[in-house]
């Protein structure tokens, strides 16, 4: 491609899409052509705050496009997508890509008979922690990885993640899909076997599960431990947190993805919060997606990844229904 790669982003509904757009804005060698939301108001509004054109049709954003960012309700991931695929526009999807198997599959499916990229919006493969320790293990240095015991537990998001109509589920859903693809990269092995506990317990009013815990046997041997929960309070200093600890032969480390903070403390606000420094996952991420768009590389993380990750969430649930631990993959 020559020239700037024009980018244009579809709904503002994930709160994601403010980074990404920041990211987007920050990048001189990106022309963003602009946004179209299903909600129409906050999509203008967006596109003035931003200075940006708002297009009142998804069609219209995809004619003048060479890639998109989709950061809709997750239900909609497969709509919007098939529709860039149609359009032979490359895509970045919000995780979780999908909420059912059959949608995702469906998906990646598309994309490859149109011949467009997918991908899937992972940072956390980008953040300085998980980079290292990933280093430290392709190196030999821990050796072959025995176990894992990880957590990504945050607030309750509230708004449409905790309507099952719009979300497709609760937590599991929401912060499995980030640690699992860090594990599959890891251990280089793919996830066999999934056991989990849920329940409704920070806001039982909820329709659907703010707590899990997830025991996943991997094909290698690799046994791993999961909370996936969203047990932080509202005034929490940080929507929450991504750590791992990785048993080795040979060694062991931890990783916590969000280390790199300073604690402010704002007496005009009364309040107290994290300030994050040091390189963005977002912004290496959204760089990783313009850059495979401008040179048709290979995308860094795939539909397929993303596809992965979902099966082990909803193979989650599916234990709970059963009572016990569920192979993969999944049939439907």
């Amino acid at each position: 491609m020559s020239g700037k790669p024009r980018i244009g982003m579809i709904s503002f509904a994930h709160m994601h899409a403010f980074s990404y757009l920041n990211v987007l804005l920050s990048m001189p060698d990106v022309e963003l052509i602009g946004i179209a939301d299903d909600d129409a108001e906050r999509g203008r509004q967006v596109a003035a705050e931003a200075d940006l054109p708002y297009l009142e049709s998804e069609e219209a954003l995809l004619e003048e496009a060479d890639g998109v960012i989709v950061t809709t309700e997750n239900v909609r991931h497969r709509e919007k997508v098939l529709r860039a695929a149609q359009a032979g526009v490359d895509v970045m999807c919000e995780k979780p890509l999908a909420t059912t198997m059959e949608d995702g599959r469906e998906m990646v499916s598309a994309c490859r008979e149109a011949g467009v990229q997918l991908m899937t919006a992972f940072p956390c493969r980008f953040a300085p922690a998980f980079v290292e320790a990933r280093r430290m293990i392709e190196g030999g240095e821990l050796g072959r990885i025995l176990a894992i015991s990880a957590t990504n537990r945050g607030r309750n998001p509230g708004d449409w993640f905790v309507q099952p109509e719009l979300s497709g589920g609760g937590t599991v859903l929401d912060h499995t899909v980030h640690i699992v693809d860090l594990m599959r990269l890891v251990t280089g092995q793919e996830p066999a076997t999934v056991y989990a506990e849920l329940d409704t317990v920070y806001n039982p009013e909820l329709k659907v599960e703010d707590c899990g815990l997830l025991s996943i046997g991997f094909a290698g041997g690799c046994i791993v431990a999961l909370d996936c929960s969203w047990s932080r309070p509202p005034h929490y200093p940080v929507w929450g947190d991504a750590t791992m600890t990785i048993i080795g032969e040979r060694g062991n480390v931890a990783v916590d993805l969000f280390r790199e903070h300073l604690d402010y403390y704002d007496n005009d606000h009364q309040s107290y919060t994290w300030a994050a420094y040091g390189e963005s996952p977002d912004h290496s991420l959204v760089s990783a997606f313009v850059r495979s768009v401008r040179s048709g590389e290979p995308m860094p993380v795939t539909g397929e990844d993303g596809l992965r990750a979902v099966e082990v969430a909803l193979a989650a649930y599916k234990s709970v229904e059963q009572g016990g631990p569920v192979s993969l993959p999944l049939q439907q």
